[in-house]
């Protein structure tokens, strides 16, 4: 069952106890940011803060919507407590199936109950969180969806990137080089010298906002990659200064341009890798031209910072799909991928069929190709579970030899800026090392000459195995 919108998400996560309502007034100033980092920290559940300092009764904060595997779930219309790795499989599977948005008119679009234009646009009517002690400022744009489009071809992407409020009529942004927005901005905007619209969405319903953390190619459409992931169509609606759609149940979208004329100050801000991010940077400008938001509006955001969080766990699943098909085009004989949350995108685990230094390779390859946030991958066999970090882990100390097992390639114009191991320069040119880990058996080597895995499953023989097991109960043990 597909949800409407946040709302009937939130009653949702209330059912199964996934949500605890913060009754006592809490100041937007760091305290919201403080309670919700730690509870991220804790694993805890979904925060709803109903009283925020210096705000009318109704303007309320979230955070955390998808903090835990078991807000996921229930996001897909899943069982709470199902598996990571089925996880994994439904949403693998409900990608096959994209389904067109539905185009609403604006009386349908709970996001047009309030609409403020011209001299009435003020950002500081909204509250925005100061999330950490040392930010650069209020981020009202954490758990969003950036929506943006090719002039050329009609294209709407949807990303997620921060936003930090400048005054009252601009936000500053920081979207990464390497992002679909800066690229279409730098690609089709700049040379002729023209402002990118752009609309900010809050609040609209988990799975919109997990797609938009997902590397969906050029061309495919984000909206339908959410039909598919829902079973039913997202319903959209024209922005009121342009002509980008956008999710018309939102709670709030803030509607503007980037200018090609104007840099403002952003950050600094604690970012996904789980460090504050740096200095202050040139940013973006985003001009804000009008806001429109539902009756008592709800501003989702996450406390980024060390995993898990929303980022962490969203990116986990949205990013090893599109990993795990990409190298299948690849050609090389892929099992499973797995990001782990705690590796924040940095990390990659990719199980194969076949090993040896030229699979592994094949793997790097792939990786070091593509505008990617990764630059550790460990390749395992495929008798190692990759969602078991315990049996990864046993496999890359046993396994990756520690001269010929290490593969290492840089590149310059590709590498993450946010890397916190890279230095200042290396940031700055976007270079950066990438390595792959053969935690693979060599496929030169003989079947015989393979070290036996002392483990139940491997060391014993059927025959044993079925009399401890069919004896288990005897033994005292369940």
């Amino acid at each position: 069952m597909a949800f409407r919108d946040l709302r009937e998400f939130i009653a949702a996560l209330e059912k199964t106890g996934d949500l605890v309502r913060i009754k006592k007034e809490v100041d937007w100033d760091v305290e919201a940011g403080a309670v919700s980092r730690r509870v991220f920290e804790q694993s805890g559940p979904c925060l709803w803060f109903e009283r925020v300092k210096d705000y009318p009764e109704g303007f309320t904060l979230l955070n955390g919507p998808v903090g835990t595997w078991r807000r996921v779930a229930i996001a897909l219309g899943l069982a709470p407590d199902t598996p990571v790795r089925e996880i994994y499989r439904e949403y693998e599977k409900r990608l096959e199936n994209r389904i067109k948005p539905r185009i609403v008119d604006r009386s349908e679009a709970p996001c047009k109950e309030n609409v403020l234009l011209g001299d009435e646009v003020d950002l500081y009517r909204l509250p925005a969180p100061m999330l950490h002690e040392g930010d650069g400022g209020r981020y009202i744009g954490t758990w969003d969806i950036v929506v943006c489009q090719d002039p050329e071809t009609g294209w709407t992407n949807w990303g997620m990137y921060r936003f930090m409020v400048h005054n009252k009529n601009f936000l500053a942004g920081w979207p990464q080089a390497t992002s679909q927005l800066a690229l279409i901005m730098k690609e089709k905007y700049l040379p002729q010298n023209k402002a990118m619209p752009v609309a900010l969405v809050i609040g609209a319903e988990p799975v919109c906002h997990m797609v938009a953390t997902a590397p969906v190619r050029p061309g495919e459409d984000e909206a339908e990659v959410a039909g598919a992931l829902r079973g039913e169509p997202v319903d959209l609606v024209k922005c009121e200064t342009s002509d980008l759609l956008v999710p018309a149940h939102a709670e709030i979208v803030i509607e503007g341009e980037i200018p090609a004329d104007i840099i403002v100050p952003d950050g600094p801000f604690g970012e996904y890798p789980g460090y504050r991010s740096g200095t202050m940077a040139e940013g973006v400008a985003f001009r804000v031209k009008a806001i429109t938001y539902r009756n008592n509006p709800i501003l989702t955001m996450t406390t980024l910072g060390v995993p898990p969080d929303d980022s962490s766990i969203a990116a986990s699943l949205t990013a090893a799909v599109g990993m795990k098909k990409g190298l299948e085009r690849r050609g090389v004989p892929v099992t499973d991928v797995y990001v782990p949350p705690e590796g924040v995108t940095h990390l990659v685990i990719v199980g194969v069929r076949e090993g040896g230094t030229r699979v592994t390779r094949k793997v790097l390859d792939f990786f070091t190709a593509r505008r990617v946030m990764v630059n550790k991958v460990i390749v395992v066999d495929q008798d190692v579970d990759v969602f078991n970090m315990g049996q990864v882990l046993h496999a890359f100390a046993t396994k990756c030899h520690p001269g010929r097992g290490m593969l290492v390639d840089y590149h310059e114009g590709r590498a993450n800026a946010l890397t916190p191991c890279y230095s200042a320069e290396e940031r700055r040119r976007l270079k950066g090392a990438f390595v792959a880990f053969d935690a693979t058996w060599p496929e030169e080597w003989p079947r015989e000459v393979i070290p036996v895995r002392a483990s139940f499953q491997d060391i014993y023989s059927p025959t044993t195995r079925e009399k401890v097991l069919a004896r288990w109960q005897e033994y005292g043990l369940t």
